[in-house]
């Protein structure tokens, strides 16, 4: 449950919160008192700063008179006063015409997507591709590139590809090729692919003409490209420029968490489906993300993941805006999806 505060103290820590984030300087009670929405003294302002620090919602940096929003007040601000209409009718426009490209499937919109919300938070956005186990195999598709060289297609009933090109150390004939189609589309079309994990081979029980090391090499192929999600990452310059990366130990953080993509996508798979997750700084519990924040959206249509979508900024982040460009890209999507557009 969060932290009861008068009326009084929630506008004056809102302001701290929304100001911080906009300049990246300290919040003064001089500044405060200007504010049109808080009618006090700079006194009371001073005495219900000191009482907001007390009680761990700000922090007083030690070369200055203002304050910071601590964690807590971040998280407070997040769950409780955020602006939920931070999006311009340009901004929709934007997002509109964007999501409207022609797609051939569902994994290009969700890039689109990422990077629409990236051009419009100026924050690094990152994809975390599905899990697939609940999505069903609709085709599946070998085609030779050369004597030696196999390419293999899935596509899900969600419009998801997945495809892998396989090197031989022999020749592969097309009567092989025409085994392999034949094997794999007669026991894995039409079968869920949580049904279908570990091992492909309980599946394959039919008379066979191809090799059996041709059988496991895609076997093991096919296992590695269904069990593997992918991470995308767009707009990586995009914060360099804000005033926290001026500190090497920031930056360098910062690019060992986009290096080790796992860092990240860890966090991205702790959230919760169809809801958007805010991570702020020391919540990741992890240590290269101590001072930034993560925001994440799981999406399901028809109850089937179709990828994560997150942001990765510092703490003195824009939550209302990048909450409310992630809602609306979301509904979009939902939109579009109904109708038939992908």
């Amino acid at each position: 449950m969060p932290e009861n505060l008068d009326k009084r103290k929630r506008k004056i820590l809102q302001a701290i919160v929304e100001e911080y984030i906009d300049t990246s300087e300290p919040v003064s009670s001089g500044s405060l008192v200007k504010n049109s929405e808080i009618d006090c003294s700079s006194a009371t302002i001073r005495n219900e700063m000191a009482e907001l620090e007390r009680i761990g919602f700000l922090e007083q940096p030690h070369t200055s008179a203002g304050r910071i929003p601590s964690e807590k007040g971040y998280r407070y601000y997040v769950d409780e006063l955020i602006r939920e209409d931070a999006i311009s009718r340009k901004e929709m426009e934007m997002i509109k015409n964007m999501l409207e490209t022609k797609v051939n499937n569902l994994e290009e919109l969700t890039k689109i997507a990422t990077t629409t919300l990236s051009e419009i938070t100026h924050y690094t956005t990152v994809v975390l591709e599905p899990n697939m186990s609940n999505h069903t195999i609709i085709d599946i598709k070998f085609m030779l590139l050369g004597t030696r060289i196999l390419m293999v297609v899935i596509l899900t009933d969600s419009g998801i590809i997945r495809e892998s090109v396989i090197k031989f150390d022999e020749d592969l004939t097309s009567e092989q090729v025409n085994d392999l189609t034949y094997i794999f589309k007669n026991k894995l079309v039409g079968k869920p692919i949580e049904k279908i994990y570990g091992p492909i081979e309980d599946y394959i029980l039919s008379e066979i003409k191809t090799g059996i090391e041709i059988i496991e090499k895609v076997i093991d192929e096919l296992n590695k490209l269904l069990d593997t999600s992918k991470t995308y990452i767009e707009g990586a310059n995009k914060v360099v420029d804000m005033p926290e990366f001026k500190r090497n130990d920031i930056t360098k953080d910062f690019l060992n968490a986009l290096t080790a993509k796992d860092i990240i996508a860890d966090v991205m798979n702790s959230g919760i489906a169809q809801d958007i997750n805010v991570f702020i700084g020391s919540e990741s519990e992890k240590e290269e993300l101590k001072n930034f924040s993560i925001v994440t959206f799981n999406h399901l249509l028809d109850g089937k993941d179709i990828g994560t979508i997150g942001i990765i900024g510092p703490t003195r982040m824009d939550y209302s805006k990048v909450i409310s460009v992630m809602k609306y890209i979301s509904k979009k999507i939902n939109d579009g999806y109904k109708k038939g557009k992908f």
